[in-house]
């Protein structure tokens, strides 16, 4: 190599070598201060797409799992108004059977009846004032077989209520539809109508004489099966919302690992190239002071010293 003064190429390969070290160094450094293998999508142009759309399923599993855990205390709310109701209807039972002897007068049977009415009504009290964010759970609004999306006219939705949980719209695996019968008093078949008149319902709607009190025996029965019917079903979608929110964990979970694997610096190896590019930046920037320094010996030789 001819010694030149208008072109110092080694100070010139010194100063990239320099520049691609430096580079590396700075990489290495913004990894290990961020924890991040891909920080931008220079860095791992796919792996960044990948990771941004795992990103977004964890996210929204995360949410799934407060949407399953919302209608748990929905479900929850429910049932604890039925375990009420069913303290009313036994006492309805006690009152029928007390009043279906034939030790007591229609006078007394009619004193009987007046709290068996009251019963009646309470149940009809508790099922309309019960409700969960303001949608009622037990008067009959979340039964039925095909369910009425929210139009946006301020009324409420009626049909069984979609529980969204996947991050998808597949009914097969993000979402199905919670269904509550009504349990009103009529619904039971039990009690009076709205108008305080005695109901049309086939049963014991009234206690006031003996043979009604028998009779409503029966139907008391059919109240109480019917009310376990919704329990048990209020039961069943409880235990497969805690499943769906165990397998919503576990997926999470395996989402977040594989977004690891692919995001996250492997602090061990990033460190080795943190010392290796640090003295490779060291060792360029000698060199290049010792390369600008060389010019000058063309210059003692222009000088002739």
């Amino acid at each position: 190599m001819s010694l030149v003064i208008n072109h110092n190429l080694m100070a010139m390969n010194a100063a990239r070598n320099l520049t691609e070290s430096y580079g590396r160094l700075s990489t290495s450094t913004r990894r290990l201060s961020s924890g991040l293998r891909v920080g931008t999508a220079a860095d791992d142009a796919a792996g960044l797409a990948i990771r941004e759309l795992m990103r977004s399923d964890i996210k929204t599993l995360h949410q799934g799992v407060r949407n399953a855990n919302d209608a748990i205390s929905m479900v929850q709310t429910a049932d604890g108004a039925l375990q009420v109701i069913d303290e009313k209807l036994i006492r309805m039972k006690e009152l029928a059977e007390q009043a279906a002897t034939g030790t007591y007068n229609s006078d007394q049977r009619l004193i009987i009846d007046s709290e068996y009415q009251a019963m009646a009504s309470e149940i009809t009290r508790i099922a309309l004032a019960t409700d969960f964010n303001q949608v009622h759970l037990l008067d009959g609004t979340l039964s039925g077989v095909v369910p009425t999306d929210h139009d946006g006219s301020g009324m409420q939705p009626t049909g069984p209520m979609k529980i969204h949980f996947g991050t998808g719209n597949d009914s097969s695996e993000d979402y199905y539809f919670i269904s509550i019968g009504g349990a009103t008093a009529s619904h039971f078949g039990l009690g009076l109508g709205s108008d305080g008149a005695a109901s049309n319902f086939v049963g014991g709607q009234t206690i006031s004489t003996q043979s009604l009190a028998q009779a409503a025996l029966a139907a008391l029965d059919q109240a109480i099966i019917s009310k376990d019917k919704i329990r048990a079903n209020l039961g069943a979608l409880q235990n497969r919302l805690e499943n769906t929110i165990t397998n919503l964990q576990i997926q999470s979970e395996n989402l977040q690992a594989a977004e690891s694997r692919i995001s996250d610096v492997d602090v061990a190896l990033e460190m080795t190239e943190f010392v290796r590019n640090q003295i490779l930046t060291q060792s360029a920037t000698a060199m290049l002071a010792q390369a600008n320094s060389l010019p000058r010996l063309a210059m003692q030789l222009i000088g002739g010293g």
